[in-house]
Order: C-alpha cells, then sequence, then structure tokens
C-alpha cells in the first residue's frame, strides 16, 4: 500500500500530492492518503465517490485517513 501524508505543511494545497498520487497508481493498486484537514478529506472523498472508486475512511484523533484501491 503507497501511503500519501498530506499532514506536513506544504507551500500549496495538499490536494496536489493526493490527485498526483491517484494519477500516477497503477490500476489496482491501494493508496492511503493521510490529512489533518477536514476540508482537504472531504473534497477527496466526494472526488473519490464521482469517480465511482470505494474507499475506507479511518479516524485516528487529528488524522484522517483514506484507503482505496485505483
Amino acid at each position: 500500500m503507497k501511503s500519501i501524508d498530506t499532514c506536513t505543511p506544504l507551500p500549496y494545497s495538499p490536494l496536489i500530492p493526493a490527485v498526483k498520487a491517484i494519477c500516477e497508481a497503477q490500476q489496482g493498486e491501494t493508496l492511503e492518503i493521510v490529512t489533518n484537514q477536514e476540508q482537504v478529506f472531504a473534497d477527496l472523498k466526494e472526488f473519490l465517490a464521482e469517480q465511482g472508486m470505494g474507499f475506507r475512511e479511518i479516524y485516528d484523533r487529528d488524522k484522517m485517513r483514506l484507503q482505496f484501491t485505483k
């Protein structure tokens, strides 16, 4: 499983590395995106749902994780 952590401060939106990882992933590859920002989490869930991709939500204190297979 490839994990993308967007919790560290970035000079740009945390959505960029998340979407980049989704685009670069091979068919059948499992990804995990970790964020600490509720809006980023909500936007990613909406995007995955619009793409017809099922996902698993994991809440762990101040971090939220989305796991899915492309």
